[in-house]
Order: C-alpha cells, then sequence, then structure tokens
C-alpha cells in the first residue's frame, strides 16, 4: 500500500518548496483534481517532497499545523505553514519521532506527541511479516510548547502511548487516546493537562477523536474485536506494540463519553473523521470502493448514517480531510499528481456547498 499510515506515526518532513503565492500562480486552475470531484474548486498544492501530512488549522484559519518526513527518509516531525507567506517553520525540536499536533485556541501553543525524551533516535519500524499493521509506539507523550517550539513541556507522564491530541472548538478541553490504562481508549483533559477522564471502555482501538464544532459531541474511528479469535489476535499484537487496521468504523459520543453510537459499517478501513460546520456530517477516509484497499478516497455522511457521498476520485491516497473554522476552505493529504512513488503532500482547496 501506498502512504497511507492513517495513525501517522511513521510520517512526514520539513519540506521544500516555493512561497504559495508562486505556487498559486504555476498551477492552471483545476489542474489537481478529477473532474468528479465537484465538492472542490481552486485546488492548490502547499508542500512538496517527501511524506506530508495531517494538517489543521489554527483557530483564526492563518496557518497550518502538520508533521513530515524527507524524502531522504528519518523520523517525522513537526512545522507550520503560514497560509499567506507559505512560510515553513520547525515546531518540534527534531529529534525522537512526532505526531498528531494542534493548535490551541489562541494560537500561542500546539500541542503534539513525541518520543524524544526517550530517545532521540526514531523508534523501531513495526514488524510487517505480521500483515499490515500499526506500531503504537508506548514512549509517546503529549507535548505543548510555542509555535517557535520553545518553552516545550510535558503534558503526559504515563508511559504506554500518548497521542492522537485535538483540541475543542471551544477551547475548554483536550481529547486524546492512550493506553494508560491497559488498552487503547479515549481521554478528554483541561488544556493545562489536569482533569483527566476516561471517555471509552470497550475492548479495542479508539482513536483519531475530534470535537463537534459546537464542542458537545466527539467522533471517532474505531476497531472492537467480536469474536474469540478477533479478540485474542488484537490482544497479541497489543502485546507488542501493534494494532492491525484493515476494519475501523466511525463512532460519534457526547463530549463527556455518553450517548455512543456507530455511524459506519463498510467493513474497510474507514478512518480520518473530520465535521462538517454543520455539526451535521462527517468527511472522511476509506478504501471501501476499492476492492484492493489500496486506494483511499474522502466521503461525506449524514451523523445518522445517511446521504453518503463520495468526494474525492483520484488515484491512491486522499485522507486527513480538515474543514478551516469558517467552512470556506479543505485541507487533506494526497498522493495526487506526485512525480514519485509514495511521496505525499497536503492540499488546499474551496469547498463547495451544495
Amino acid at each position: 500500500m501506498k502512504i497511507t499510515r492513517p495513525l501517522a506515526l511513521a510520517l512526514f518532513a520539513l519540506v521544500l518548496g516555493s512561497p504559495l503565492a508562486a505556487q498559486r500562480k504555476a498551477a492552471p486552475a483545476d489542474s489537481l483534481k478529477d473532474p468528479r470531484e465537484t465538492r472542490l474548486r481552486n485546488v492548490r498544492r502547499l508542500t512538496s517532497g517527501g511524506e506530508n501530512a495531517e494538517g489543521y488549522f489554527s483557530f483564526d484559519g492563518k496557518r497550518i499545523v502538520y508533521q513530515a518526513t524527507p524524502a531522504e527518509g528519518g523520523c517525522d516531525q513537526i512545522y507550520t505553514l503560514d497560509l499567506a507567506t507559505g512560510a515553513k517553520k520547525p515546531v518540534s525540536n527534531g529529534t525522537g519521532r512526532t505526531t498528531c499536533a494542534y493548535f490551541y485556541p489562541a494560537g500561542d501553543k500546539i500541542i503534539y506527541g513525541s518520543t524524544h525524551h526517550y530517545d532521540a533516535a526514531c523508534p523501531a519500524k513495526p514488524d510487517y511479516s505480521l500483515g499490515y499493521v500499526w506500531p503504537i509506539y508506548p514512549t509517546f507523550d503529549l507535548w505543548l510548547s510555542n509555535p517557535d517550539g520553545s518553552d516545550a513541556r510535558q503534558l503526559t507522564h504515563t508511559f504506554g502511548y500518548d497521542a492522537e491530541a485535538t483540541v475543542s472548538p471551544v477551547g475548554d478541553r483536550v481529547v486524546f487516546t492512550s493506553m494508560r490504562d491497559g488498552d487503547l481508549d479515549l481521554y478528554s483533559m483541561k488544556l493545562d493537562g489536569s482533569d483527566v477522564r476516561r471517555l471509552t471502555t470497550e475492548l479495542g482501538y479508539d482513536g483519531g477523536a475530534f470535537f463537534s464544532p459546537d464542542g458537545k459531541q466527539i467522533v471517532y474511528r474505531a476497531y472492537h474485536p467480536k469474536t474469540p479469535e478477533e479478540k485474542a489476535d488484537y490482544l497479541k499484537l497489543l502485546g507488542q506494540g501493534l494494532i492491525r487496521p484493515s476494519k475501523l468504523e466511525l463512532w460519534v459520543m457526547d463530549a463527556d463519553g455518553s450517548n455512543k453510537r456507530q455511524i459506519t459499517n463498510f467493513g474497510a478501513a474507514t478512518f480520518a473523521p473530520y465535521w462538517h460546520p454543520s455539526g451535521k456530517k462527517l468527511l472522511f477516509s476509506s478504501n471501501m470502493d476499492d476492492p484492493t484497499g489500496r486506494e483511499f478516497d474522502l466521503y461525506l455522511i449524514n451523523i445518522d448514517g445517511t446521504g453518503l457521498e463520495r468526494v474525492t476520485y483520484t488515484r491512491d491516497f486522499d485522507g486527513f480531510p480538515v474543514f478551516s473554522p469558517d467552512g470556506k476552505k479543505l485541507v487533506f493529504g494526497s498522493n495526487r499528481f506526485t512525480s514519485t512513488q509514495g511521496e505525499t503532500n497536503l492540499f488546499i482547496a474551496d469547498w463547495v456547498e451544495k
């Protein structure tokens, strides 16, 4: 499979390229999309080279924070990108592995996962002889720093994977995935790391969570093994710091962990959900329409599971869709129109509301 890695534990790098304004002049109008992608307009590439993904807007919509690995390899690190100037700046310190960064409401802090305090080297890659698996590095903790990387401090101190943190649009809490109680569950906490509350308890992986625009609900991806064989396989892999992501479904719950309900039942790798600005729909990535499981596209669905609509059609991978705070723009990661196999870039487009 080409670069998908929805957990983003092995992704992304400092990117090269001209300022965004120059990129806009260079590309013909909508040459970076399939004609069937009628929800997207004025598609532009934000990065060039290596593997770049999980771009999340600042609350004022002027910057994105993302993770990247260079084309020559190495660990993924965290960067910011100014959407007006195209300026890219490092946030993390360049050691260890990082993942899943997100702005705080005032734009003066960024939260992200990192392993650098345990080891400056990259953690070992997973054993793919076990099939397509994701690594769950137990050395991940959540860190908070200024956007320029200064004043970095550790927010979580529990050995066993703390990562995938995002912040409520209301600005009161953080939701994240942790293995602190023996399984991969969702937790929330205040912005300073206090008042940690467990939100999910069912056996299996719960992660990739985002608050709704009003902060009252949370969407997340989940795999809950059902049969004895599935449970045994899950627990065996978990004991090795791995999970198998071939079947993930979308769930929604209230922000306090109550009222959980399953939204999709595609039997595919369905992940990276993000709330439509209305709070009534979800945009997500899935390989449901590819029998080989290699092509991931973006889809839109109502939060009651109705109204499924395919949004993208380009080959290989489209994922990590994120709306701007005003709902007018969409940033996503994609392999589209690249010259190098495995290259993943961030793209931005105008969102067409129908």
